[in-house]
């Protein structure tokens, strides 16, 4: 059915729609990680003004969600670039005729570890200010 081209052989438009698939899905997955962290960013700021509004006296600082959120929008803007790069050269290698192998994308593997660990700071961050609050 869909083989990948040989070596020299020009590749068929559904190998082009598969690779622009990929990038579309890279680029909505930077956009919702930056959009995430903007969100977590801001939960700080949230927090301070619930709390002037209730009047409630409160030392803490809210300080770590501007870095989880800062952490998270620079993974996103790291994602496009990437994707762009890895865009580019699968293209440039289908134009020339490099049907290219599948291998492991260590990349992937590599942003959802990360994911984890700033999603468990997170979660592990608002534990904190709850327990901070009573």
């Amino acid at each position: 059915m869909n083989e990948p081209p040989k070596s020299g052989q020009k590749a068929s438009l559904s190998d082009y729609l598969a690779v622009e698939r990929t990038f579309l899905a890279w680029v909505r997955t930077a956009l919702a990680l930056m959009g995430f962290g903007f969100v977590v960013a801001r939960f700080g700021l949230f927090l301070q003004e619930f709390e002037s509004i209730q009047h409630l006296e409160s030392a803490q600082s809210y300080g770590l969600s501007l870095w989880l959120g800062t952490a998270l929008i620079v993974t996103g803007v790291i994602v496009n670039v990437v994707a762009g790069w890895r865009h580019a050269r699968v293209l440039k290698g289908l134009d020339e005729g490099d049907a290219g192998r599948a291998r492991p994308s260590t990349r992937a593997a590599a942003l959802a570890y990360f994911l984890a660990l700033v999603g468990s700071a997170m979660a592990l961050y608002l534990v904190w200010v709850r327990s901070a609050g009573h």
